[in-house]
């Protein structure tokens, strides 16, 4: 009998009248498989996985199928942004005997929960040089009866790669040199040519298709141009930037980003939208807009905000997971355009705004189309004959018309889970993006949903990890603390709280007590004392979304300035030293440690701030690109922070720039000493 009824994962609930006996991660399949001696399958993807609809319409919905799984195994299907701990560690597995993984991630354990065979898509009939899903049933079945020995085994030799992947890049910490020595400028330019050699020069991005945003890299370069000069790395941050919002990926009416580019040139995305990528593309555009002053990246963050809360944020507080790729079962058919609807909805306007966009009758992705922009509304005005700002407007009544057609279409499929990372990332985008383009509401936004989250997914000290319906889930993983406790930062530097400050001290000593390793240097992924998972695993990698572990050593290094905590900001030079090697050789594997690394090279400007008017200078700079900065202010019981101690004076808002806690002369303004910064 299929137990998905009962969850509350969208992607759980789609599989929960399939003819599968699927069960969700937990007590009862576990021992179910024990005690009846069978292999387990686990089946992982999310609620907006195309692929995953796929086989679950190909396989899952067969009776003659789901006979088969249902006999020989224990079918357990699990949601990855749920559960991302299972994901991580059977997905270095598959990864391991495969090279490559994916999602819908298969995967067969043995009875005792350890991999011993898996893969991704299978399709119903042997096809795609890929064998049929029946097929690999029945080999796996008669595997486990007939070569027991060789199953166990192979699954020993996996769990021991699962241990050994999580020390992958690390060396022993350096501690007895002082900061100069051990990180470089020399370092930093290698990262810089490292970077560079990866970018593609024509559109954008780095390496070939697929195309991730990567929006660790863009930040490096941005940085690395900011202190060096460097026009290369700007060129190629800002050309990435400039490429994706002229492509597909970006959403041209609606604002938005999707997940990846399945092109070099960003035209056709995987239409999906992750509340992650967002934030994250909104974080790197407040910075590109403070270093150019390029209005194109303020607007689009405008609009990918506007796109947040019009579609992604909940009623009650949060903001959603994700939106689907599918809808009405077809990827991309809420997004895209025949020339004809085109032409019937805009009338004389459609041929201006056919060509600027690529709107063609034979379709420029799988005959339809995708609206796009091969070149700058300046160029393509000149070069037709346009006045640019006349044109400019009217292509903006345009979509406008076609948005308010698109929004009576059936629309794609809502993950409405609200997970507690990926919150904490967008309330952060939030706060950068009230610091760079000062609008009120964004400020009030970070605000209110600050508050609900603390008080949602709170679970004693501890916090959980997913809510929906009012029921929080699963203790939170690192990300999710890591994630949490920088928003609350970047809250106290555009409100002068001092009280979010004190809360992220709070849980940082939780996490360093609860997931910190045995050499007291990184972090495990999950809490000390969760026991249904075969490896604790240290995730050092900045995937889609930063290494929980990356952002920690932010964390204790701003903490360790503004608390004056010495053993934080020994930890963090620690932990960087131990993977420099790997992040100079691997910068796109490790972008948010080279940004690290970075900053040690160059310094951490202590801005404290103190009288009656500290807030708004310390809301003045976002007027400036400031990497690196601590910004901390208030106006009273300055003594509870060592960084404000001794500054004030009577009647007077007094901005001190210090380095380990040595300042120069206090000013009156921030721009009074932005040149020393």
């Amino acid at each position: 009998m299929n137990k998905l009824i009962n969850e509350t994962s969208p992607y759980l609930l789609q599989h929960a009248h399939n003819p599968v006996n699927w069960y969700p991660w937990g007590e009862e399949a576990l021992e179910r498989a024990k005690k009846e001696d069978k292999p387990i399958l686990v089946s992982i993807g999310y609620a907006a996985c195309h692929w995953c609809h796929v086989m679950e319409r190909e396989s899952f919905e067969n009776e003659a199928t789901a006979a088969i799984m249902n006999e020989h195994f224990i079918n357990i299907k699990i949601d990855r942004e749920e559960r991302p701990d299972l994901d991580h560690i059977y997905m270095d597995a598959l990864t391991a005997m495969t090279g490559a993984g994916g999602w819908p991630l298969n995967v067969f354990l043995t009875p005792d929960k350890k991999p011993f065979y898996g893969g991704t898509y299978y399709p119903p009939t042997k096809m795609y040089n890929r064998p049929s899903w029946t097929d690999v049933l029945h080999s796996i079945s008669d595997a486990f009866t007939n070569k027991r020995e060789e199953i166990e085994g192979q699954a020993e030799n996996l769990v021991s790669h699962i241990h050994q992947s999580s020390q992958f890049g690390l060396q022993s910490p350096v501690l007895n040199l002082p900061v100069e020595e051990l990180f470089t400028k020399q370092q930093c330019d290698t990262i810089t040519e490292n970077l560079l050699k990866q970018g593609d020069t024509r559109w954008g991005g780095f390496g070939r298709a697929p195309k991730f945003p990567q929006t660790f890299a863009i930040s490096y370069l941005l940085r690395y141009h900011h202190f060096y000069k460097h026009p290369e790395s700007l060129q190629q941050a800002l050309l990435s930037l400039d490429k994706m919002l002229q492509g597909g990926i970006y959403d041209q009416l609606g604002g938005g980003f999707a997940r990846y580019s399945t092109d070099e040139k960003w035209l056709a995305p995987h239409f999906e939208k992750m509340l992650y990528d967002n934030a994250l593309l909104i974080d790197v555009l407040c910075d590109a807009w403070q270093l150019t002053r390029k209005e194109s990246y303020a607007t689009t963050v405008r609009d990918t905000l506007e796109f947040i809360s019009r579609e992604m944020t909940a009623p009650e507080g949060g903001f959603y997971a994700a939106l689907d790729a599918d809808s009405e079962g077809v990827e991309g058919k809420f997004y895209t355009w025949s020339k004809a609807e085109i032409h019937h909805i805009l009338g004389e306007q459609a041929k201006p705004f056919c060509e600027y966009y690529d709107v063609s009758e034979e379709g420029n992705w799988e005959h339809t189309n995708i609206l796009w922009v091969q070149q700058p509304l300046e160029e393509f005005a000149a070069e037709k004959g346009y006045d640019a700002a006349v044109l400019g407007a009217m292509l903006q009544g345009c979509r406008e018309k076609l948005m308010a057609v698109r929004d009576n279409r059936i629309r794609p499929g809502l993950d409405d889970k609200i997970i507690l990372g990926w919150n904490a990332l967008m309330i952060h985008s939030y706060c950068k993006a009230f610091s760079a383009l000062g609008r009120e509401e964004y400020r009030q936004i970070a605000v209110s949903q600050m508050e609900w989250l603390l008080t949602a997914f709170a679970d004693g000290k501890a916090f959980k990890h997913t809510w929906k319906n009012g029921v929080a889930k699963y203790p939170a993983f690192l990300d999710d603390y890591a994630y949490l406790i920088r928003a609350l930062i970047s809250l106290q530097e555009i409100t002068g709280n001092l009280d979010y400050l004190h809360k992220a001290k709070s849980i940082i000593e939780f996490v360093i007590e609860n997931f910190g390793d045995e050499q007291q240097l990184f972090f495990y992924y999950t809490i000390e004392g969760q026991n249904d998972v075969i490896v604790r695993k240290k995730e050092i990698y900045d995937g889609a979304v930063p290494s929980g572990n990356a952002i920690m050593m932010q964390n204790l290094w701003y903490l360790s300035v503004v608390f004056d905590q010495r053993a934080w900001s020994e930890r963090c030079l620690g932990a960087i030293s131990a993977i420099s090697q790997t992040t100079v050789r691997y910068p796109t594997s490790f972008g948010v440690w080279a940004i690290q690394l970075l900053q040690f090279v160059r310094g951490t400007p202590e801005l404290a701030i103190v009288g009656q008017s500290f807030l708004e200078r310390m809301n003045e700079a976002g007027n400036w690109f400031i990497p690196f900065r601590v910004l901390v202010g208030s106006s009273e019981n300055v003594e509870a922070i060592p960084l404000l101690n001794d500054r004030e004076r009577a009647n007077e808002t007094l901005v001190y720039l210090c380095k380990d806690y040595h300042c120069i002369k206090p000013m009156h303004y921030i721009k009074e000493i932005i040149n020393l910064i």
